[in-house]
């Protein structure tokens, strides 16, 4: 009698085969569409999934662009965390902007979408234009410089000045006191981006009739509508917005750069993104940059997935 094991090792090898052959197949069979499939593979490969390979592989050696790659271990994670008090601030600040933006911006998002999903459909086509533009037009941003201007020209600064609040302008943008909450406040306003849009299509393909069946088993007004009917059926584009609202809330960088300068005064709002592009790209310390940016990118991994679970959890 032949041993399990043995019946398993002339099994096992023969199923293998016949999965693959159905597999090949299969593909055969659908190639026309993955042939289409394949620009978008190819490009995703190219440039997100092998730069993030490469960047953790850099992360473990000292790169400077001009000489090859020497392995260092983990000498760049125990510089970062024992010896750079700046990442120290810089991921401290990050935090604390991916846990206000993040939340107010999907928040925004999500209620903004549907109070004009609730408009005609022209009035809801301009409406999202007006609140989806400054997404796309980065440099709104200047509007903000040229409001909160630290000389009297500025527009806060002159009503303040006007009214007789204060006797001299205020540095705004390299004040600690209102650097922060003006920053926090930009970068909402800007973040009425792809997720806002995603949330529009959500609402605009939830099944009618569910409606309908609500009301007969008792839902009475719009927020039961919406907690017990819409946002069920819109659980992928709350997902994505989700995965959409955290990247961007921890990939922030480029709002404080433009308006705060590439330091910030005593690192006020010096994030991890700006940290990493210091010295990646002025100092060419590849290696330590893509350390850091392994452990960014891992952070965003570990909060993606609790979000998608926390989102379970409450039935979305």
């Amino acid at each position: 009698m032949l041993m399990p094991e043995v019946l398993i090792g002339k099994v096992r090898p023969a199923e293998i085969r016949k999965r693959m052959s159905l597999l090949l197949k299969e593909m055969k069979k659908s190639r026309i569409s993955y042939l289409f499939v394949l620009p978008f593979v190819l490009i995703f490969f190219v440039f997100v999934a092998l730069p993030v390979i490469i960047s953790i592989i850099l992360g473990f050696t000292h790169f400077n662009l001009l000489e090859v790659p020497r392995w260092a271990g983990l000498a760049n994670y125990k510089r970062m965390l024992l010896a750079d008090d700046v990442f120290i601030i810089a991921i401290k600040n990050t935090f604390l902007f991916a846990a206000i933006t993040g939340p107010l911006s999907y928040i925004a998002c999500l209620m903004f979408a549907w109070f004009i999903n609730e408009l005609t459909p022209k009035k809801r086509a301009f409406m999202t234009l007006v609140f989806y533009a400054p997404s796309i037009s980065g440099m709104l941003y200047f509007i903000w410089q040229i409001m909160f201007s630290g000389d009297s020209y500025g527009y806060a600064n002159g009503i303040l000045l006007k009214l007789g609040i204060i006797q001299e302008p205020i540095q705004w943008f390299t004040d600690t006191r209102f650097m922060l909450p003006l920053v926090i406040v930009v970068i909402l306003w800007l973040s009425l981006g792809t997720s806002f849009l995603a949330f529009i299509a959500g609402f605009q393909n939830v099944d009618r009739t569910l409606y309908e069946a609500g009301a007969v088993d008792g839902v009475k007004n719009r927020w039961q509508e919406l907690w017990f009917i819409t946002l069920p059926s819109m659980k992928p584009q709350l997902l994505f917005g989700a995965v959409m609202s955290i990247t961007a809330a921890f990939g922030t960088g480029g709002v404080q750069q433009a308006l705060t300068g590439a330091v910030s005064t005593d690192y006020a709002v010096h994030t991890v993104a700006l940290h990493l592009a210091d010295h990646g790209n002025v100092r060419f310390e590849m290696g330590y940059a893509s350390a850091m940016a392994t452990v960014l990118f891992f952070i965003m991994i570990g909060t993606n997935k609790f979000i998608q679970k926390l989102l379970s959890k409450v039935g979305v």
